[in-house]
Order: C-alpha cells, then sequence, then structure tokens
C-alpha cells in the first residue's frame, strides 16, 4: 500500500472517495482479479461487522478503452480456474453459450452501476456484484440491456424503472469516461485498485501473478503470492478513519 497524491492543480485527488465511509473501487466487470477481489471486500465487511458503516463506491477501470480492443476469451478463460480457486464461493463457470453471445463490452454495465448510485451506495454494490455473478457464475451477456435489467430485477435492491430511465438517457456515461480520464497514465495501476479517504491504495490487493507460456490470451497466469489478510487490513484502516 502506498499514498495517493493530490493533483498539480492542488484539488482533490480525483480518485479519492468523496468521504470517509467510502472506498473507492476502481474494476471491470470481466476482470477475474476484479471478481476476486469484490468478493473478499463483502465478505470481509461481512465478517467485521462493518455492514452500514463502510460503503463500495466501484468506479469504472474499462479494459477495452485501455487496451482498444475486446477482453480476449482466451484470457479470461485462462484465468478462471487459477482464480477460482483461490475464491470458489465467488461464483465461476467457464462460457457456456455460443461464442456470439460472449459479451463484446462492459461499458452498458458499468453504465448502470454507476447509474444505480442515485439510489444509494446499497443498490449499485448489490448491482454490481449481481452482475458479476452473472457474468462469472451464470454465463450471461451483460452488455445486453435487457439482461443488466432483470439482473438488477433480481437483486430485489434496485428500482429497474429508475434504473432504466437513468440508463436510458445516457445520464451515466460521463462519470464513467470521468472515472476512465481519472485512471489514465498510471494514476490507477490496474482492475482491481482500492482507494481509501485517507490516501492509502492497494492494487490488486495481497496477490501478485506472473504469466507462463505467452501473455493474456495465449498463455495463463501462475499465482506468486496471495494474502488476503490485506481485506482485513484495508477495511479495519477505513473504519478507524470514521
Amino acid at each position: 500500500m502506498t499514498p495517493a497524491t493530490t493533483g498539480t492543480d492542488g484539488q482533490s485527488d480525483p480518485r479519492l472517495p468523496a468521504a470517509p465511509d467510502t472506498i473507492a473501487v476502481y474494476t471491470d466487470l470481466n476482470c477475474s482479479f476484479a471478481h476476486v477481489a469484490v468478493h473478499r471486500l463483502h465478505e470481509t465487511r461481512r465478517r467485521l461487522g462493518l455492514e452500514g458503516r463502510l460503503w463500495f463506491d466501484l468506479r469504472a477501470f474499462p479494459l477495452e478503452l485501455f487496451n482498444r480492443e475486446v477482453n480476449a476469451r482466451p484470457g479470461v478463460d485462462s484465468e478462471i480456474s487459477v482464480l477460482g480457486a483461490l475464491e470458489p464461493e465467488a461464483g465461476w463457470r467457464l462460457w457456456q453459450g455460443p461464442d456470439w453471445t460472449y459479451p463484446v463490452t462492459t461499458l452498458p454495465a458499468l453504465e448502470a452501476v454507476h447509474a444505480a448510485k442515485a439510489q444509494g451506495w446499497h443498490a449499485s454494490e448489490q448491482l454490481d456484484r449481481a452482475l458479476r455473478r452473472a457474468f462469472w457464475a451464470e454465463n450471461r451477456c451483460i452488455s445486453q440491456r435487457h439482461v443488466i435489467l432483470d439482473v438488477a430485477a433480481e437483486t430485489g435492491a434496485v428500482d429497474v424503472a429508475a434504473l432504466a430511465e437513468a440508463f436510458d438517457s445516457g445520464t451515466a456515461r460521463p462519470a464513467i469516461m470521468a472515472q476512465y480520464e481519472s485512471a489514465r497514465d498510471g494514476r490507477v495501476d490496474c482492475s482491481p485498485h482500492l482507494f481509501l479517504h485517507d490516501g492509502t491504495d492497494s492494487a490488486n490487493p495481497g496477490i501478485t501473478a506472473h504469466w507462463v507460456n505467452g501473455g493474456f490470451g495465449v498463455g495463463y497466469p501462475v499465482i506468486d503470492e496471495d494474502r488476503p489478510e490485506i481485506y482485513d487490513k484495508l477495511l479495519t484502516q477505513a473504519a478507524a478513519l470514521l
């Protein structure tokens, strides 16, 4: 963990959460490392008794914009057994549908997660987590509007009519692009990358890995280190700011 910095213009760092009770979490929805991180955040918060006190501000780290291409299915598939072994309860399954039903973009789903923030942190958190499970465990095409809204309805935490209105108006897109801009030029290292209100940050918390026999989409990842206890430290530190 290293301290984040303030901008050269003296303004508050846009990567940091606006309030001490919030952790900013930059992720993409089709990132396996982020799926592990979000699962661990929720489970650690529950175990520490911090539900209702600490919230997760899920922000967009759209890999398709950074890489200027679709997040390659061979790379995603190669990660499932490796990352799934770290947190089986997060929900994982190799894609079972036809190739043409595989999501080619996560931008609509990322927009929906942000739009749900108008209904409160809980609604946004639950939609984000449900969309991750819909993709990773249920093989649903979260690029599609009707799938996103169906998943929202299944959470029981989201006003679907209000979400559809916000989603269809496009009001969330500027925020997603602003989050992307705040993450560019190495200011956010990867998906996932967490930021606390006091400036503490942690990229891919507790996990280091390398690729064997080629990079993403060609080879496969090997986990060098996994320290899930880092989540206890991060959430305890965030709680101390309250």
